[in-house]
């Protein structure tokens, strides 16, 4: 595909960024140039010569949207912005590329597939559920509704390993279920997508593998950094126990592959991918 008929919204995120690799000619704008809440704004922008919007903006600061603030912010950027970007998508015959989120399932489920019921358990996961909804309803659309994304920027084997570098023997979460997704996985699955002609739709994206605990993924990173470091099982309950505004987290993420699988697309394990990761990490 032409590269120069993508464009990026949140092209300075993790996944922003692994997709300004990926397609080097795609065009992106800052918010000067486009401020996607404003629905003037984005009617106003010049969407001649795009074929393919890829929506990697998100507000992601699942404790903060449980204040006044963060309310409004999730809520502006994870649904409202996303149907101004749908009503351009329908006007310009574009196709609108989406990320979602295992946070719009209540995690009661071993394992979710695409078409499961919408039940958040938080602001940030209602928000997002209902960017979703608005997604569908575009003539061309591809949602992929991911989990626990690692790339470039702050993230959590990056704040493990950090730790593990200072001699912290962490306490962390045991009873949160889920599989990494590596910002070059969701690039890989997109651009699958888009070659392939995929059949429109929702699409569950994450690296395979066997699902792990937040506990089990640290362990996993001080093996590889050989770091001799003791990792405290511990219950989201108990963790989150003497603190303030903490939204609700799902304990059940894995997402069920299949879908994807279907359409000719073969997942990486995550165990490998963090290897790969953390062999750069441990470089710098």
């Amino acid at each position: 595909m032409d590269d120069s008929k993508i464009f990026i919204v949140g092209a300075n995120g993790q996944l922003g960024t692994a997709l300004k690799e990926k397609y080097p000619k795609a065009r992106s704008a800052d918010i000067n140039e486009l401020d996607i809440t404003d629905k003037k704004s984005v009617e106003a922008f010049d969407w001649s010569n795009i074929e393919v919007i890829c929506n990697a903006a998100a507000y992601t600061n699942v404790d903060g949207a449980e204040t006044a603030e963060g309310r409004k912010a999730a809520w502006a950027i994870n649904a409202d912005a996303v149907a101004n970007l749908v009503a351009v998508a329908a006007q310009h015959n574009i196709t609108l590329i989406h990320i979602s989120s295992d946070y719009v399932f209540d995690g009661t489920q071993p394992e979710h597939l695409e078409d499961e019921c919408f039940a958040p358990l938080s602001v940030y996961g209602a928000s997002k559920a209902a960017g979703d909804i608005v997604v569908s309803l575009a003539p061309k659309f591809y949602i992929l509704r991911t989990s626990w994304v690692i790339g470039e920027g702050k993230n959590f084997v990056r704040t493990m390993l950090e730790l593990g570098k200072k001699g912290v023997s962490p306490s962390v979460v045991s009873d949160q279920v889920g599989r990494l997704t590596f910002t070059n996985e969701l690039v890989r699955a997109i651009d699958h997508l888009l070659i392939s002609k995929a059949s429109f739709g929702t699409y569950n994206v994450t690296n395979s593998g066997t699902p792990a605990s937040w506990a089990d993924i640290t362990r996993k990173i001080f093996d590889i950094a050989n770091l001799d470091l003791r990792v405290t099982d511990v219950t989201t309950h108990d963790y989150y126990a003497d603190k303030e505004g903490i939204a609700p987290r799902p304990l059940q993420s894995t997402l069920s592959l299949d879908k994807i699988k279907s359409e000719g697309f073969s997942s990486r394990d995550w165990e490998e991918d963090l290897e790969t990761y953390l062999q750069k990490e441990l470089q710098k």
